[in-house]
């Protein structure tokens, strides 16, 4: 049997540092997912708000269809669906809800706000299928087409085609303005409904010592797992998250940073990922925005070469603003983009040569630590390259006539600014 304290001894220290990075992460994502289911009610039979905003993706739309069973489910008087959404993403998730909204268990109403709100696309039909609905003043419905983004506007759902139509439906403009979600609720005292069982008329009002006061609300909003992945939703959100993602991925590659930048980094790029699975990106665009961030890495690489840098900023605006086909309702705006691409276009260009300078500065590692080393070369040298000096990588040049490849033992002979000098070991200057 293998002693385990002779198998610990084996792990190097930054093996052992990515063990601990992964099992925290996977330990993260763990508690993300239990919690990502909404709350179960409890107590009197009163009101269940369900706030969901942004763009409705399947989780939300789920989310919602799920609370609405399950405030019929607990015996809840009414469920409110209170929306701000631009768009919907999943064609599938928006049939079901729109099968529940328009037979409900139980009375369903839905409140467009708070103000400034907006309903496009199927949310706006959402708002069209409820008994009961209301618009908090300056908040905006339109743009039903397309009504699923992706599926190019075609007809996807089970009611009435007419109303997938590019064209304002007259159902629209027959809503109260509520200014707040407290006196629709009051307003909507005595209503009838029509629900799956018949007509419901709702009692939102229940007395109280001193008159009469709203029954319990209860507001539920989506669990902790769905909200964190949700992060996402917005075309600019997604492109935020790919190049911090990718640009502190360059960061923990060059071996200038805390381990801790990988975690970030793959927390980045999973939430990315999120947003392009679920936003109707334009596979080009995601093109341009890596190859922008590869431009970025190739400047620093070569010691912050303008020209290089420049082509890799345009590259990414240009990327990330056509990041996604939104139909007019979604569509990333690039004054939104661009804090992201200076953000990175910073980072590339004074972030990074600034730490690795105080890398250089420090007693340990400093210049006359470095110079007389040994490494080896990561790639052929031509005249940069990469090498790999006491366990991590530095960026290196060398005369074009030192003819380093791949693999090739060398010697460091000097520290000019971010770049280590080296040759080939064994050379003159060795011996």
């Amino acid at each position: 049997m293998a002693d385990p304290v002779a198998v610990s001894r084996g792990l190097s220290t930054p093996n052992l540092r990515f063990v601990r990075q992964t099992l925290l992460i996977a330990a993260l994502l763990s508690i993300l997912v239990a919690c990502s289911g909404p709350g179960e009610s409890g107590g009197e039979p009163g009101i269940d708000v369900i706030d969901v905003s942004g763009p409705l993706d399947a989780s939300a739309l789920e989310f919602m269809n799920d609370s609405i069973e399950g405030a019929a489910a607990s015996g809840q008087e009414l469920a409110v669906l209170q929306i701000n959404s631009p768009a919907v993403l999943d064609a599938v998730g928006f049939e079901v809800l729109q099968a529940t909204v328009a037979n409900p268990p139980l009375p369903v109403a839905v409140w467009l706000g708070p103000s400034p709100a907006v309903a496009f696309g199927g949310a706006a039909l959402i708002v069209t299928e409820a008994g009961e609905r209301a618009v908090a003043p300056g908040s905006n419905i339109g743009l039903i087409s397309p009504v699923v983004l992706g599926a190019d506007g075609v007809w996807v759902g089970s009611g009435d085609p007419i109303l997938w139509e590019a064209s304002l439906p007259a159902e629209l403009t027959e809503y109260s303005q509520q200014p707040s979600i407290r006196q629709y609720l009051q307003d909507l005292n005595g209503e009838t409904f029509r629900t799956a069982s018949g007509p419901v008329t709702v009692e939102t009002i229940a007395p109280f010592e001193e008159g009469v006061t709203l029954k319990p609300v209860t507001f539920r909003q989506p669990g902790l797992g769905v909200r964190f992945f949700r992060l996402a939703a917005t075309p600019e959100a997604a492109f935020f998250f790919l190049v911090v993602g990718l640009a502190i991925a360059s960061f923990e590659f060059f071996a200038i940073g805390p381990g801790v930048a990988a975690g970030v980094a793959a927390l980045s790029l999973l939430l990315a990922a999120w947003g392009v699975v679920n936003l109707p990106v334009r596979p080009w665009a995601v093109g341009l925005a890596l190859m922008g961030w590869a431009l970025l890495t190739a400047a620093y690489q070569k010691g912050g070469v303008l020209v290089l840098t420049l082509l890799g900023a345009v590259t990414l605006q240009v990327g990330g603003t056509f990041l996604v086909d939104g139909g007019g309702q979604i569509d990333p705006r690039w004054y939104l983009v661009l804090p992201s691409v200076l953000a990175v276009l910073f980072f590339f260009r004074l972030a990074m040569p600034t730490v690795q300078r105080a890398r250089f500065s420090t007693r340990t590692i400093g210049r006359d630590a470095l110079i007389g080393e040994r490494g080896v070369a990561l790639e052929s040298f031509d005249p940069d390259g990469v090498v790999e000096v006491r366990g991590a990588r530095w960026r290196a040049t060398a005369h074009r006539e030192a003819g380093l490849t791949e693999g090739a033992e060398i010697l460091v002979a000097g520290v000019d600014g971010m770049f280590l000098e080296v040759e080939p070991a064994g050379s003159p200057r060795e011996n």
